[in-house]
């Protein structure tokens, strides 16, 4: 392991049940478009982030919109408070929110709504303002709000723009929108107290664009909960029972098919395995989960793969152990601007990980050099599909690399290590200039 290089600062951290840490008076305001029932990993994550948060003593204040994506249910509670927690939803709805116009049009829209809510809130004292990138444009709210109030934020950058568009082939590099758009997050990133990325590769990219801002830039990883999801037996997985996968080997690609992850890997990988005893199960939704639905039927593979939609937060116990290998994968180009959130869960299931990435990205090293998987060039089908016969025919060896799956997500990538993590940081920031 390399810690000071991959892993965050904070390796293992006690708390006590009641009050992890001391209480602060700071509160931190969080505002986002996605948060929890929505099942969008962002959502999802967050919602454990602030809870963990004031569970450690740190007040903090969520506004965020109705669910968008929430296992069918159309509304949330417009307001929820706990010990050190409230939770304001705007009124606004999610309309044609499976569109890609639509999605634009409510990220739009809920921009409007957090800069109307934060004018009235904006100038309040120990305040520390939390933005995302969900949508996009969202922390441009923060540094207009910091104008007006001189409100500290800080910005978690998940996905980086207009770099993703531009390496999608969606706007050229010299494009106006895209120049416009570097010129902005200049703005937005400079008068920001801190920018939280979430792998060294997503740093060392936003330094290249704003080298004077290297100081600010904090790269805190994402993280799982071990005590939700933990290993268990397909024999014990009632999952796993239900959708005949107990006696087939089990590959699991669970999470978002985007526009940025390498699904066409995993697909010629599957047709090299066609004749073997070998199941392919991608849970979950995105841009290319229809076409490679499409390729499964036109290659006569349906009997090799399984397709579900997105699970419930409840069912994830079960859908992510219902396996004997986790897939993760980053396309080509796309390593520095997205940090996949679906390798921390797999990593809490206990069970190996094949991650399909671009050479010397911090996947390849975490994969490679900790021994809980191997990670694959893109385009190297014919090697995953030998390390998957491999594992396929070696349970010593898938119960090895999940032990030491298991201890690295117990040890480095908890709730409580990353909280404190950001605690550490946002109880520093008023105290900061920049």
């Amino acid at each position: 392991m390399v810690p000071g290089k991959l892993y965050p600062p904070t390796q293992a951290v006690s708390f006590d049940d009641q009050s992890d840490v001391q209480s602060t008076q700071q509160t931190v305001k969080l505002v986002t478009q996605f948060f929890a029932p929505d099942y969008a990993a962002t959502g999802q994550l967050l919602d454990e982030l602030v809870r963990q948060l004031a569970k450690q003593g740190m007040p903090v204040e969520v506004f965020t919109g109705q669910p968008g994506y929430a296992y069918g249910k159309a509304e949330a509670p417009r307001r929820e408070k706990a010990h050190n927690l409230d939770i304001h939803r705007s009124r606004m709805t999610q309309l044609w929110s499976n569109r890609l116009r639509g999605k634009a049009l409510n990220g739009l829209l809920f921009v409007i709504r957090a800069f109307l809510h934060l004018l009235h809130h904006g100038w309040q004292k120990d305040r520390v303002l939390l933005l995302t990138t969900a949508p996009p444009f969202l922390p441009v709210v923060g540094y207009l709000i910091s104008l007006l109030f001189n409100t500290p934020y800080v910005v978690i950058l998940y996905d980086l723009y207009p770099d993703i568009a531009v390496e999608l082939g969606v706007v050229d590099y010299d494009h106006p929108v895209a120049k416009l758009w570097r010129w902005v997050n200049q703005r937005v990133w400079r008068r920001a107290k801190a920018l939280i990325v979430l792998s060294p590769s997503m740093k060392d990219r936003v330094v290249g664009h704003c080298p004077d801002i290297a100081d600010r830039v904090e790269v805190i990883h994402s993280w799982a909960d071990p005590d939700l999801i933990k290993p268990l037996e397909k024999k014990d997985n009632w999952f796993a029972r239900k959708h005949g996968l107990v006696d087939t080997f089990t590959v699991l690609y669970s999470g978002n098919m985007g526009r940025c992850h390498d699904i066409k890997t995993i697909f010629e990988a599957a047709k090299l395995l066609r004749n073997e005893p070998i199941k392919f199960v991608c849970i979950g939704g995105g841009a290319k989960r229809k076409t490679l639905i499409e390729d499964v039927k036109a290659e006569g593979l349906e009997e090799n793969f399984l397709f579900l939609p997105y699970q419930d937060k409840q069912h994830l116990p079960y859908s992510m152990t219902a396996c004997d290998v986790s897939l993760v994968s980053v396309s080509e180009g796309m390593e520095s601007l997205v940090a996949p959130s679906k390798l921390y869960p797999a990593l809490a299931a206990g069970r190996p990980i094949a991650v399909i990435c671009p050479e010397g990205t911090y996947l390849d090293e975490l994969v490679n050099g900790n021994g809980y998987g191997s990670a694959f060039r893109n385009g190297s089908s014919q090697e995953l599909a030998q390390f998957l016969r491999q594992l396929a025919s070696d349970h010593m060896l898938i119960s090895l690399m999940g032990r030491q799956a298991r201890q690295d997500i117990e040890t480095y990538f908890t709730p409580k290590v990353i909280g404190k993590q950001y605690q550490e940081l946002l109880v520093m920031i008023p105290d900061r200039n920049g």
